[in-house]
């Protein structure tokens, strides 16, 4: 299948600073692709290029297998972190001035039922909520029908029930065919919504999959934790490798079955046993050392 973006030998630098150091990778359409990194990693930089906001210093964006030109910001989506807004104007009155600046745009009624603004419609855009404010920011980068659509920590500052609700209409949009560039601080975020990963650090691209793939590549194992009181020394012989934290032992293993047989047979109470599944912080704190907001 072909890319909707593809990006080969990107390179920026600022001064004597490389901020994105050769990197190339492949964007499917109809996809949700994030793209992770600590503070300084090159995420954002990289994505400010394919957005066309910034020049690279070398290297090439493809959309559509062609080099990017005046009209590709006509057929794209963005939702910054922080978009400034004439306060004055009610978020109906904003659609329809946004709606007015292309020659093709969605009907404020679609946009109003997709991302549910209904309830805040006449209200001025400065007098709405968090998460209020991003659905309407995701109707904004809507307005034009992208077909390609960057979102930039959409999620950022909002409780978990608004971030829940923002996810299902993300969801949404992309069950309609669109393509998804998603940055985030939020793992939890990636993992539920994203189709591939590339994680970045040091201007490079360290690793890249699906949530399931870099899990199962650099964190394969389960850790079973349970209160140091309840497990016996003198059972562990060969057959538990562990590690005492605090008031508990945690053993990694590849077979969580096998693990607990081991200590059902060493009589050893499970009653309050936890099992710890690897996510996508324990692989980004395998493969980098720091956790994403360091």
């Amino acid at each position: 299948m072909d890319a909707i973006i593809e990006v080969k030998n990107l390179v920026k630098q600022f001064g004597p600073i490389v901020a994105v150091n050769d990197i190339s990778f492949k964007i499917r359409p109809g996809i949700c692709f994030g793209l992770l990194g600590p503070n300084g990693a090159g995420k954002t930089t990289t994505i400010e290029i394919i957005e066309d906001v910034i020049p690279p210093t070398s290297g090439q964006i493809l959309y559509n297998n062609k080099p990017r030109d005046a009209s590709f910001i006509d057929t794209v989506g963005i939702q910054f972190q922080d978009t400034a807004l004439l306060n004055f104007l009610t978020v109906r009155e904003t659609l329809e001035t946004f709606q007015s600046l292309y020659s093709k745009s969605v009907r404020i009624e679609r946009l109003v039922e997709l991302c549910q603004l209904s309830d805040f419609i006449d209200q001025q855009n400065d007098k709405i909520s968090g998460g209020q404010r991003q659905r309407f920011l995701l109707s904004l980068a809507l307005i034009n029908e992208p077909e390609l659509i960057f979102l930039d920590e959409p999620s950022t500052g909002l409780d978990p029930q608004a971030r829940r609700n923002l996810w299902d209409l993300i969801r949404n949009i992309k069950k309609e065919g669109k393509t998804i560039v998603l940055t985030t601080h939020y793992m939890e975020e990636a993992q539920h919504l994203c189709d591939e990963i590339a994680i970045m650090d040091h201007g490079h691209i360290i690793s890249r999959g699906t949530p399931a793939e870099l899990i199962k590549r650099h964190s394969p194992q389960v850790k079973v934790i349970l209160p140091r009181a309840r497990f016996r020394p003198h059972a562990q012989g060969a057959a538990f490798a562990y590690q005492e934290v605090g008031d508990t032992v945690e053993i990694e293993t590849d077979d969580v079955n096998g693990c607990m047989n081991k200590l059902l047979k060493h009589q050893i109470d499970l009653s309050e046993v936890s099992v710890h599944s690897p996510n996508l912080e324990t692989v980004f704190l395998n493969l980098t050392g720091r956790k994403l907001r360091e």
